[in-house]
């Protein structure tokens, strides 16, 4: 069902940790800050790639991605440390590589040769969509902290974006073709949830899931842009810190399980011994955890707390709240939109901590560490 997934296709939490204190981190925070807006909102990052590099990312996710880059590094990443990055592709989802296919690329983005400037590329994206600086303030399973290279005290990073303007260019265009395949005379479903038929139209099933796959390769590699170019701002203001990869793993997505597929909308794959990676909003706590493959639950889990308040109730009468009201109080927000605060203070949102501990009683995750933001980039 491509309405199901979806337009933002492969959204997805990416963490990062890093050896830096809060006090640290607070005595440089305006320059920090500064360098990070020129590359997230006034395109002062340069994410530039070669023609086969662009080809390589879009069939075949991170690993297609790294091995163009390996031979001819471009733009920023010209600075990044290529070996780092290729030894965590391992911590990656499906180590970020899907089977895509250059077909269901936006015909722009993949010319014959020369050079991409993508605009969409290493950008957040609106809505929930953010980057946050975090610090660790609890551990609560010491083995899988220690062995995922976690500790109290950590900096964390966390990105939360997706495939941005690829996947909606993709799941617009399998939306409108699921409807058009709708049997004539036949009632639409009430949902306008179109499905295609694997029975009736085995080719199209196949041509879907590729078209998705290569929305979900750009997605893979967005987020790790976007920290990329947060590690290289990190490195230039506080010197050479590794900030190592934990995971990074996708929502909005149609796997392959079992004998036939799971899609999750909201949700997370939540495997035995995987990480699982769950935000709160920008003035609540995050979680890392641990999945425990429950098959009662599709061996998911949840990929926040879900909205409590919709943006519309928020944009309506959200301006006419106070900061601690609107639970904005200590919130320490990087936009160029006011509305953008508004619309995602932590009072649109449901208490995380309950949600966790619901899912933790059910057998679904188990708790590893907490992490509490710092300040959040929204777009």
């Amino acid at each position: 069902m491509p309405a199901a997934v979806g337009s933002d296709i492969n959204c997805g939490m990416r963490l990062h940790v890093a050896d830096l204190s809060v006090e640290q981190f607070l005595a440089q925070r305006d320059r920090f800050v500064e360098l990070v807006k020129g590359d997230f909102f006034f395109g002062t990052r340069d994410v530039t790639m070669t023609a086969q590099a662009m080809g390589a990312m879009f069939e075949h996710g991170v690993i297609g991605w790294l091995d163009a880059m390996l031979d001819k590094p471009t733009g920023s990443m010209v600075r990044s440390d290529l070996d780092q990055l290729a030894r965590e592709s391992d911590r990656i989802f499906l180590q970020g590589s899907m089977t895509g296919d250059l077909r269901w690329a936006p015909e722009e983005l993949v010319p014959d040769t020369g050079l991409v400037r993508d605009g969409g590329l290493a950008t957040i994206g609106g809505g929930n969509h953010f980057v946050e600086v975090q610090w660790i303030d609890r551990i609560e399973n010491r083995q899988l902290a220690y062995e995922w290279g976690v500790r109290e005290g950590q900096l964390a990073v966390m990105v939360h974006s997706g495939s941005r303007h690829v996947g909606k260019y993709i799941g617009g265009l399998w939306r409108d073709r699921a409807r058009a395949l709708w049997r004539e005379g036949l009632k639409y479903p009430k949902s306008r949830l179109f499905p295609l038929s694997s029975t009736a139209h085995p080719e199209v099933v196949a041509d879907y899931l590729q078209a998705e796959a290569t929305a979900a390769n750009y997605g893979f590699v967005n987020r790790l842009l976007l920290a990329e170019l947060l590690r290289l701002r990190l490195r230039q203001v506080y010197g050479d810190l590794e900030m190592p990869l934990v995971y990074d793993l996708p929502h909005n997505i149609t796997l392959s399980e079992g004998r036939g597929w799971v899609t999750r909308k909201g949700a997370c794959p939540a495997h035995l011994g995987q990480p699982v990676i769950i935000p709160g909003s920008m003035g609540t706590p995050s979680y890392l955890l641990v999945g425990l493959g429950n098959h009662d639950w599709c061996c998911s889990a949840s990929h926040g707390a879900g909205r409590l308040r919709s943006r519309f109730d928020l944009n309506r009468r959200g301006n006419k709240e106070s900061e601690d009201e609107l639970g904005l109080t200590g919130v320490d927000c990087i936009t160029l939109r006011e509305e953008r605060r508004i619309e995602e203070a932590p009072a649109a949102y449901k208490a995380i901590a309950p949600v966790i501990d619901a899912q933790v009683r059910a057998g679904l995750v188990q708790v590893v560490a907490r992490m509490h933001p710092i300040l959040t980039f929204k777009a």
